[in-house]
């Protein structure tokens, strides 16, 4: 049980691993939109210095990330059996759920949890992901 930091990913904000391993159980922690150079995708600041947040960017961008770290263990988003995902805004639903519905679906997609929260670490952050995967060990 050896949790990892992946190279290439932004840097956890705390003293927690990206993704644990559990014999065929692979945790990952809550992922963010937040990029290595420590931006965010969905993000965008206009000249005016207005912030726009766009919660489709970074639901997607959440989803890849979980992908990219499951690939480190030899798993991907389709070995995936549990999801929780954190919306800072209930009125972000349905653009999230409509970016979801992209990578899972009722046969194959794994159970979910959505829940609101009062704010994530940081305030351009509309979405923070957690993911349990099955993936048999070699």
């Amino acid at each position: 049980m050896i949790g990892k930091v992946i190279k290439g990913k932004a840097k956890p904000r705390g003293k927690f691993p990206h993704v644990k391993r559990v014999g065929d159980f692979i945790y990952i922690s809550g992922t963010s939109s937040r990029r290595p150079d420590n931006s965010f995708e969905g993000v965008e600041v206009d000249e005016m210095g207005t912030t726009n947040l766009d919660i489709k960017k970074q639901t997607r961008a959440v989803l890849q990330n979980i992908d990219d770290i499951l690939k480190e263990e030899g798993a991907s988003l389709k070995d995936v059996v549990d999801i929780t995902s954190f919306l800072v805004n209930m009125n972000d639903f349905k653009g999230y759920n409509e970016v979801y519905a992209q990578f899972f679906d009722y046969e194959n997609g794994p159970t979910r949890t959505t829940v609101a929260v009062h704010q994530l670490p940081h305030p351009h952050l509309l979405i923070e992901i957690k993911a349990i995967a099955y993936k048999k060990e070699h």
